[in-house]
């Protein structure tokens, strides 16, 4: 194998690896839910267990506030706002009807209270007033949530506005099913937010006035084991709506569901959709944490060979009771530069039922590996010519 003694290391790779179990391959199958539209996926390793018109663009009323939600939050992470900032309230802002918490014109509150308005109460008036603190106005703000859903690869999303209610113009925010199902999937690993729409009570202006107190729209919270998340919304248009996660048993999933007639069909659409993933398909673990899956070697570093392995558990989701050959294959990246310091990520394990991935980890390296200095190379190679040799 040909290597570079000064610059480069090529690495091996192509590693593959069988494992035949007994379980069972995912099918898409329908489900009687009612409603507009739905769809029920796995969100680490992105598998669609049921969906019904999940690509259709239909109004979603405060979903859509998942992305205000998101927008907000990314530009928290990365420094350029905080969350103790001060956020003034525009006319414009107190002006909004439907849900809210009574902003008064030139209302400050913080940007940590207004998310949890946003996140709990599905406050509207909370959602301009961060729109505008954003951006400098809500039609700024827009244009950011439409380049993130694009950068996010949501395919039939659009918004008019950072609340989900109609335009004046009758125009709406819009989305599919499978489009919500993906931006929710992405919110989960946004820092903070599954905090905010986690919790199911909140006293706004706590040092004062005490009003109002936020009740979460998503019962679920309460009324169904494992639901941790995450936004409901209703407008006439729109219907009922909501992307519900739960977990058990580290198996978790995303449920959609648009276009109800009422709370109560709503649920219970949500109900069916967790009832049958929980019922259907479990998480399995593959691999522990620290398991050995493979080891990579470097003609110029020390050690030559490091051991390969699973910096977390290797979970993948597999239908119940029934018989399921996975493939895993481990795939090692093959310009790595020295050193490798110790838990690099240095490739990944994929699983496959047939052609269809299951489930996907990181790997890196068990130990540290440095370049050698010119003269352990030389001793090296000259090693290698005696054995060779001889």
């Amino acid at each position: 194998m040909a290597f570079d003694l000064f610059s480069r290391t090529k690495w091996l790779t192509g590693i593959v690896l069988i494992l035949c179990l007994g379980l069972p391959a995912a099918q898409v199958l329908a489900l009687e839910v009612g409603g507009k539209a739905h769809y029920l996926m796995d969100p680490y390793s992105g598998r669609v267990f049921l969906e019904h018109n999940g690509n259709e663009a239909l109004p979603v009323a405060s979903i859509s506030k998942l992305m205000t939600l998101v927008v907000v939050l990314e530009a928290v992470e990365r420094g350029e706002i905080s969350l103790g900032d001060l956020v003034t309230a525009s006319p414009f802002a107190a002006s909004k009807r439907g849900s809210r918490i009574w902003l008064e014109s030139g209302e400050q509150l913080t940007l940590d209270e207004l998310v949890y308005a946003i996140a709990v109460g599905s406050a509207n008036d909370a959602a301009v007033a961060v729109a505008e603190f954003i951006a400098g106005s809500e039609p700024n703000f827009v244009q950011l949530m439409n380049e993130r859903a694009q950068e996010l690869g949501l395919e039939n999303t659009i918004f008019v506005n950072s609340t989900g209610l109609p335009n004046d113009d009758e125009t709406t925010n819009q989305m599919s099913a499978r489009d919500v199902a993906l931006l929710a999937r992405h919110a989960m690993g946004v820092q903070h937010l599954m905090d905010y729409v986690s919790t199911y009570e909140h006293t706004m202006r706590a040092d004062t006035t005490k009003i109002p107190v936020l009740w979460n729209g998503n019962k679920l919270l309460r009324r169904y084991y494992g639901v941790d998340g995450l936004k409901t919304g209703y407008t006439t248009e729109a219907g009922y709506c909501i992307a519900a996660t739960a977990e058990r048993e580290n198996f978790r999933l995303i449920a959609v569901t648009l276009g109800h007639k009422n709370d109560e069909e709503r649920e219970s659409a949500a109900r069916a959709l967790l009832d049958y993933g929980f019922r259907k398909y479990q998480s399995l673990e593959l691999y522990a944490q620290g398991d050995i899956v493979g080891s990579l070697e470097c003609p110029t570093g020390n050690p030559r060979k490091v051991d390969v392995v699973l910096p977390s558990d290797f979970l993948v989701t597999v239908e119940r009771g029934k018989e399921l050959d996975l493939t895993t294959v481990v795939q090692l990246e093959t310009d790595l530069e020295l050193p490798i310091e110790e838990g690099q990520i240095v490739g990944t394990i994929t699983a496959y039922y047939q052609e269809e991935m299951v489930g996907s980890n990181p790997l890196t390296v068990k130990q540290r590996v440095r370049r050698l200095r010119l003269p352990e190379l030389v001793l090296r190679l000259g090693q290698a010519m005696a054995q060779a040799i001889f």
